[in-house]
């Protein structure tokens, strides 16, 4: 059985937006601002995968590495704009299985990152469908803490 650090590692990092930014997807002119509200989410993903995957060495345990379904590689020539609505989706079930994971219940440290983790998609969420609505939000999620 997974342990709730390991499935926050898998959750955070086999995403559609993890791709997106891994693989360096080209983007028409007038996208930017859909990349990098994608670039910031992942960012900030990162790092908290990251955090999990320190804890978990330091227990002892080989943190997961999360791979990208093979159906990921058709996105390479979509308009990012005509993506995002695929991306939002994705990020909402993200969303789901991080409360799932808070629901679950664990130790007191591995719930605080989830739900950080959870509270940060969140807002990032916002941003990313203020952008679907034709918005050029210049705002940017708040960064987590290392």
């Amino acid at each position: 059985m997974k342990t709730t650090l390991a499935d926050l590692v898998d959750t955070l990092g086999s995403s559609l937006h993890s791709y997106v930014a891994a693989a360096g997807v080209w983007s028409f002119p007038g996208d930017e601002a859909i990349k990098l509200a994608i670039v910031d989410l992942v960012d900030d993903q990162r790092s908290l995968a990251d955090r999990a995957g320190r804890l978990l060495a330091e227990r002892g345990e080989t943190p997961p590495s999360p791979v990208f379904p093979i159906r990921y590689t058709a996105t390479h020539d979509v308009d990012l704009g005509a993506m995002l609505p695929r991306v939002l989706d994705g990020l909402r079930r993200q969303i789901g299985r991080l409360q799932r994971l808070v629901d679950a219940g664990g130790a007191a440290g591995e719930i605080e990152l989830v739900l950080e983790a959870r509270e940060a998609s969140l807002q990032h969420a916002d941003v990313l469908e203020e952008l679907a609505r034709g918005g050029r939000s210049g705002a940017k999620a708040p960064a987590t803490a290392p």
